[in-house]
């Protein structure tokens, strides 16, 4: 069986992060996802899912991430059910992050100035590259693959495929 979803887009909603009885960090936010077509009209419709995420990753997403930043999400779909208030059935479809990757730099969206960052989760890594912290001021010449407008050299002998 198979049940995996890859998803890249915008959080909806800045992230609600909780913790169980035991301690566990677990976050809870929504993500748009353009549709690669358009409407009738000619507007981009979008889809909108909810996601959850555990752990240390749960803690680095609500730290890193707020309502409009662009996220890509590697996980799964589960559903649950549940009885409300009012004593009606209510299903659930979420997608359980296992993998969150942070796609633009915090500074982009209005954060911080920090510039780099990604997360990920297992293995006994934080979820954190650090940017370049030496003391000394960034150059773009430091980025092999920075654009200066002139088209880039490659042959098909230097790609992996």
């Amino acid at each position: 069986m198979i049940n995996r979803v890859v998803l890249v887009g915008r959080l909806t909603r800045d992230p609600e992060l909780r913790y169980t009885p035991n301690g566990v960090a677990v976050a809870n936010f929504g993500i748009a996802v353009n549709r690669p077509f358009t409407n009738q009209q000619g507007e981009r419709e979008a889809d909108f899912f909810n996601c959850v995420v555990w752990r240390k990753q749960a803690e680095n997403v609500a730290n890193y991430l707020k309502k409009g930043s662009l996220a890509g999400i590697d996980g799964r779909l589960q559903s649950r059910r549940y009885e409300n208030q009012e004593g009606r059935r209510v299903n659930v479809v979420e997608v359980q992050a296992e993998s969150v990757q942070f796609l633009e730099p915090r500074n982009a969206s209005g954060g911080s100035s920090r510039s780099d960052y990604s997360g990920s989760q297992g293995g006994g890594n934080t979820g954190f590259s650090q940017p370049n912290q030496s003391g000394g001021s960034s150059n773009l010449n430091d980025d092999p693959f920075a654009n200066d407008g002139q088209p880039i050299d490659i042959s098909d002998d230097d790609l992996p495929f």
